[in-house]
């Protein structure tokens, strides 16, 4: 089940029934599962750790140093990787920049061709991202999100469960859960199909949308918004909505040009 004119170094840990196609390179540190399949010309280089049943599609590159000028080649980081992940052509995920850090891919991830993830990249599980989509350094993708093809996300920023990116869309800021985000930095409102194929109740969703219009719809300045949540009992999907927001003050949330309420503003230059 291995080519043989794959390359495979010594050190590194592979199960036995993993398949490996022709040209594929798994350098020393290296931790492959069981049920894996790394395709032709694929690279796994450095501390990269996969789980079971994990596909590593043609050419992609898992493990490589971060993006980072004057990056100190000798810095022990790695990439951890869950199980029943797809990797499609030409994926490139880059290891931790930090001495002792990580990249980390959940469980039941799908990522079509050409997406790159940065360094320190957290991404949850049941997550799709399409073609093309490119994500710096720190961002942080919750479970079940969805990214449009060529989508591009800036540093640090986090990015919702159930939220959809459309694509073609540039994102520097945080991206609410349950919405649907558009453009730059815009939101459109919830992401209502992907909440029914979810099964949400239609009472949550309603519940939700009360909590959108709150924050969007209402007025209200955003801290205004998330005083008069406070008063209310709500669901916890919608309580989650509320958290995300009020924890978004550093890195600030996308807007609604329907919106006469104030995004929450960055309060540092931490780019």
């Amino acid at each position: 089940m291995i080519h043989p004119t794959a390359l495979i170094s010594p050190e590194a840990t592979i199960a036995d029934d993993v398949t490996i196609g022709p040209g594929a390179i798994i350098e020393a540190g290296a931790v492959i599962g069981r049920g894996c399949r790394i395709l032709a010309r694929a690279v796994i280089t450095g501390e990269v750790t996969l789980g079971e049943n994990n596909e590593v599609g043609i050419g992609a590159v898992l493990g490589a140093t971060p993006q980072v000028i004057g990056f100190d080649q000798e810095i022990k980081s790695s990439l951890h990787i869950g199980n029943g992940n797809t990797f499609r052509e030409y994926v490139t995920i880059h290891r931790g920049m930090s001495e002792g850090s990580s990249t980390v891919v959940g469980d039941h991830n799908f990522l079509m061709v050409g997406v790159h993830l940065g360094h320190n990249v957290s991404v949850a599980n049941h997550v799709i991202i399409a073609n093309n989509c490119l994500l710096a350094g720190h961002v942080e993708i919750d479970e079940r999100a969805v990214l449009g093809g060529g989508a591009v996300f800036h540093q640090f920023i986090r990015i919702g469960k159930y939220a959809m990116v459309r694509g073609g869309s540039r994102m520097s800021k945080n991206i609410p859960p349950y919405v649907t985000a558009y453009e730059s930095d815009l939101v459109s409102g919830l992401n209502v199909v992907g909440l029914r194929r979810a099964g949400m109740s239609s009472a949550t969703r309603l519940e939700l949308k009360k909590a959108f219009q709150l924050l969007y719809r209402s007025g209200l300045n955003i801290t205004q918004a998330l005083e008069a949540a406070a008063l209310t009992t709500w669901s916890p999907e919608a309580l989650h909505f509320f958290e995300f927001i009020g924890n978004s003050k550093k890195r600030g949330v996308c807007r609604s040009e329907k919106s006469s309420s104030s995004i929450i503003a960055p309060t540092s230059a931490e780019d």
